[in-house]
């Protein structure tokens, strides 16, 4: 009671006509973090729901937990198993060593430590560069502090990799928080996933570092390729020998962004969206349609020159990004299609997008983000021909 007290005490200092009158997105973002909204509908129409704007962030938020504990274990694992190959280098390094944890890769205590100083830097920069940005354009527009922020920052966080210079990360998120959302009027009206934003600016602005050609391990001088630079040059049959087995790709002891590796970590947060009616079923459906039948076409035509044509849909499935996308990014409600027929189709697109740019374009090993950005775009026109359609369909019907 004593913390409402005091933010019931100072609230007059910031509604209109306060000395801290400019600061109230500020006070209401750490009000309403901590509280329930007092505010509530005073014109028709009225729809009651439990679910709000906090409690949706919230779920996202928690299905992330899987994926958070995974990025730690196999950053931390991919990493202590290249020191045993190139030795120990860097702060982190002397951390782990100055507190006695070691290097084993065995050790899921240590594998989990050690992750932990690669993802939390990242974290922390991620939401002290974007919140400053999301907190400012708030102020000059003199509107509230949206929560959509969470799950954008702990999205960017998952997607990038642990090798990624903390000052590319803050340019990263600072341009998805502007760009993606931020000039089109903020959380609810971008048309772009603010986290894909960000990172797609750093593929192209830096694509030597974050290409996917080439393993993310941030140990000095480890070399290595990714499941899909091995699958392009040498076909997928060959990432056995890379030690990257079906099973290893699906739990997710692979190389690659530190929260999209592990598929089951993937699945598990989609069985919980699903559970609270968070994602909507028919993305997930039309994304797996797109690229299972996308798959089974390249398949059936095979090519002589091209080994990525071979590549089976379970094999699409379990590398690179392709189930982090489909569980987290695909059904991101704000940038989706919002008629349920439309729904399908937006998802098949990117099914079939991320296939087309893995198998067809060599120029781009992984493919699942452009597929996202190049289905946002499209949402809007799929949701007008759906509506189109339904009109035609009942003038017909009541002519």
């Amino acid at each position: 009671m004593g913390l409402r007290n005091f933010f019931d005490r100072i609230e007059p200092h910031f509604e209109k006509g306060g000395k801290w009158e400019r600061l109230f997105p500020l006070y209401e973002m750490v009000e309403s973090f901590l509280y329930t909204p007092k505010t509530v509908t005073t014109v028709a129409p009225h729809a009651r729901s439990y679910i709000d704007m906090k409690r949706i962030m919230t779920y996202v938020v928690l299905a992330t937990i899987p994926c958070i504990l995974m990025a730690l274990y196999n950053t931390g694992y991919q990493t202590n198993m290249a020191i045993a190959e190139m030795g120990a280098s860097g702060w982190r390094a002397s951390i782990v060593e100055a507190l006695g944890i070691g290097f084993d890769a065995n050790n899921v205590a240590a594998n989990m430590f050690h992750g932990l100083l690669y993802f939390l830097p990242i974290y922390i920069v991620t939401l002290v560069a974007g919140g400053v940005f999301e907190v400012v354009f708030a102020t000059v527009r003199r509107h509230e502090v949206n929560e959509g922020f969470l799950v954008s920052s702990m999205l960017y966080a998952l997607i990038v990799p642990a090798s990624t210079p903390l000052w590319q990360v803050a340019l990263g998120i600072i341009f998805g928080v502007v760009i993606g959302k931020e000039v089109f009027g903020g959380t609810g009206k971008n048309f772009l996933n603010p986290a894909l934003t960000g990172r797609a600016f750093l593929y192209f602005a830096y694509p030597a570092q974050l290409s996917g050609d080439a393993v993310w391990i941030p140990v000095d001088g480890f070399t290595g390729a990714t499941a899909l630079a091995v699958s392009a040059s040498e076909g997928f049959q060959a990432l056995a020998g890379h030690g990257m087995s079906w099973w290893n790709s699906f739990y997710g002891f692979i190389p690659g962004s530190m929260g999209e590796t592990s598929t089951l970590a993937c699945l598990l947060g989609l069985v919980f969206l699903l559970a609270t009616k968070i994602a909507n079923y028919r993305m997930v459906v039309g994304c797996l349609g797109g690229m299972i039948a996308f798959s089974l076409l390249l398949n059936w035509i095979g090519s002589d020159t091209n080994p990525m044509f071979a590549m089976p849909w379970y094999w699409h499935l379990v590398t690179g990004g392709f189930a982090f996308g489909l569980v987290f990014m695909v059904t991101e409600p704000v940038s989706g299609s919002h008629t349920n027929m439309g729904r399908y189709f937006y998802g098949a697109l990117i099914g079939f997008m991320v296939v087309m740019i893995r198998v067809i374009n060599p120029a781009f090993p992984e493919g699942m983000m452009l597929a996202i950005l190049f289905g946002n775009v499209f949402a809007p026109l799929i949701d007008y021909f759906v509506v189109q359609a339904n009109i035609k369909r009942r003038a017909k019907r009541h002519g």
